[in-house]
């Protein structure tokens, strides 16, 4: 799956995996050496996370009901914890991609590739075959 922003219609990840169940919502990013650039993990449900035992940084996009952004952090450190109340999902993504995501944005675009209220959503990849 990939993630859109709906606004910017940029891709904001190439790769996501999805956590929906509880086993794998506990575990999340814990005992990985990094998060590959391109990639995301999305928690569902979820309002809260931290980064306790984690070994590196992760940028976090926390989504609502609707699929829209109500907080956003970057470069989290291990060891932190973040909320939002109204958030029903979080996407934790490599460190530094909200700022690399804004660097490559327009001006037309508002200056940042994610911004509070932008509604991004997932598409599922798509692969070209080739006919034999």
């Amino acid at each position: 799956m990939q993630l859109i922003n709906d606004r910017t219609r940029r891709v904001v990840a190439h790769a996501v995996e999805l956590a929906d169940t509880r086993k794998a919502r506990r575990r999340g990013l814990l005992g990985r050496e990094s998060l590959q650039e391109g990639a995301a993990l999305m928690i569902v449900p979820c309002f809260a996370i931290h980064t306790a035992f984690m070994r590196f940084a992760i940028d976090v996009v926390f989504i609502d009901k609707d699929g829209r952004v109500v907080r956003t952090v970057s470069r989290m450190q291990p060891w932190g914890i973040a909320t939002a109340w109204r958030a029903r999902a979080v996407v934790e993504l490599p460190a530094g991609r909200l700022e690399s995501l804004g660097r490559r944005s327009s001006k037309s675009e508002g200056g940042c590739a994610i911004a509070i209220g932008d509604r991004l959503y997932l598409k599922p990849v798509t692969e070209h075959r080739r006919a034999s």
